[in-house]
């Protein structure tokens, strides 16, 4: 598996593999989209603002498991040293950066209608915010900082420490007794969301995987470029 990442299969991806999974991306999210908005019914509750899960859940899905990922990397990257996970991680920060503003401001949108208050310093909602600040923290320590090994180890230290904020956010709404419902969707148990929200909830959660993986992909071949213009 990881012999698909190796820099000279990552610069073989040419632009018509691209071109296909922009099409297929945007195919899968205009799908997800029409039933989200369009067939999916309203909650008996919430009324139309339940349609803002469409993104808030997929985002903060994608969010969390890039970190995970990234965080994973890393520690794989100081037992073996193996070159281009540093690459790989710093190519994955800002797709999992991004979707993570988009769960806390649609979060932020979600909790108007739902709890009355825009923000409310909720143990899910203030964990999301300090993944938000370790994705930043970990991009601006690749940014301000020169000499690679020593932007690596800082890096690394930042993804590492930032893994013990990953059960925090999975939990909180088990542990303490928070406004954030619980999760509808669960690997232990049958979803408790009907098939009406649940089909399109998995089809933006699809579209938008995709999409992680082109704008991960594109900045991954980007970081391999730049290596081997300055190895010339």
């Amino acid at each position: 598996m990881i012999d698909k990442l190796f820099p000279n299969k990552i610069l073989s991806l040419n632009n018509k593999f691209f071109i296909h999974l922009i099409f297929l991306m945007i195919c899968v999210i205009g799908v997800g989209l029409i039933y989200a908005l369009l067939i999916s019914p309203p909650d008996a509750v919430q009324g139309n603002s339940v349609r803002i899960m469409y993104i808030h859940v997929p985002a903060s899905f994608i969010s969390i498991s890039c970190y995970t990922v990234m965080g994973l990397i890393s520690i794989l990257s100081i037992i073996f040293k193996i070159k281009i996970l540093p690459y790989i991680a710093k190519s994955i920060a800002p797709v999992g950066f991004v979707f993570a503003l988009v769960s806390v401001f649609s979060g932020s949108l979600w909790g108007k209608p739902t709890w009355g208050v825009w923000w409310a310093w909720d143990a899910r909602l203030t964990s999301m915010l300090i993944l938000n600040l370790l994705y930043i923290f970990y991009i601006l320590s690749w940014k301000l900082i020169k000499e690679f090994e020593e932007a690596n180890k800082v890096s690394s230290f930042i993804a590492i420490i930032g893994l013990l904020n990953i059960p925090i956010i999975k939990y909180s709404v088990d542990w303490w007794n928070t406004l954030h419902q619980t999760s509808s969707i669960t690997l232990n148990s049958a979803p408790s969301i009907h098939y009406t929200m649940l089909i399109p909830l998995l089809i933006m959660f699809f579209g938008l995987i995709i999409y992680s993986l082109i704008v991960i992909l594109m900045k991954y071949k980007i970081e391999i470029l730049k290596l081997k213009l300055k190895k010339k």
